[in-house]
């Protein structure tokens, strides 16, 4: 009653496409300066919207495209316009300002949606479900999806061990790196969006 291969693939894919790793230093940029169990809390809130948002859309998540016209290049570039915003916030300083973001939950955005449920992780939910078609791929893609958030949620949560260790200093430092690193993966994204619009277009 379970496809291995499948939920290796899909697994695998997720892994590539939300990065556990390289969203740490984005984690831990977006957090700093709260407290201890406001961090926690915020990881997990953030890998349960990135599940939820990726959970509507693996079950009507075409309907949803289709209804609204909307194509997969016209979702990926939207994600990038959105990720090259926050990420210009984080590059320029901004999101040290006590005002910016500590009324924000930033564990629903950005961090959710669209950095961990962004367009690649839906695009590839979408196919996947609709390419499973035993029950046992049904469940492995699922099994596959909740594995996915359960390792997020463990790398964001243990990741705040980072934070005592490099203190004031060493944040600014990686709040610059993210920036710099969720920019071009902002810019990909929409060159990947343009490139897929233009090639269906010849």
């Amino acid at each position: 009653m379970f496809d291995f291969a499948v939920f290796g693939s899909l697994f695998l894919t997720l892994f590539v496409i939300m990065d556990p790793p390289g969203i740490t230093p984005i984690f831990l940029a977006l957090t700093a300066g709260r407290a201890a169990k406001v961090q926690r809390r915020m990881a997990w809130q953030a890998a349960a919207v990135a599940f939820g948002v990726i959970t509507v859309f693996g079950i009507c998540g075409q309907q949803i495209l289709d209804y609204l016209h909307i194509t997969t290049p016209a979702l990926m570039i939207a994600g990038g316009l959105l990720l090259l915003l926050i990420a210009l916030d984080l590059l320029t300083g901004k999101s040290e300002e006590p005002t910016q973001t500590k009324d924000v939950n930033v564990a629903l955005v950005p961090l959710g949606m669209p950095l961990l449920a962004g367009p690649g992780a839906i695009v590839s939910v979408i196919l996947a479900v609709q390419h499973a078609n035993s029950v046992a791929a049904q469940v492995s893609v699922w099994a596959a999806i909740a594995a996915m958030h359960v390792v997020l949620w463990l790398v964001m949560r243990y990741s705040l061990l980072i934070i005592r260790v490099i203190k004031d200093g060493g944040v600014v430092l990686v709040t610059r790196l993210a920036g710099m690193m969720l920019s071009a993966l902002a810019v990909q994204q929409i060159i990947n969006g343009i490139t897929q619009v233009i090639s269906h277009h010849r």
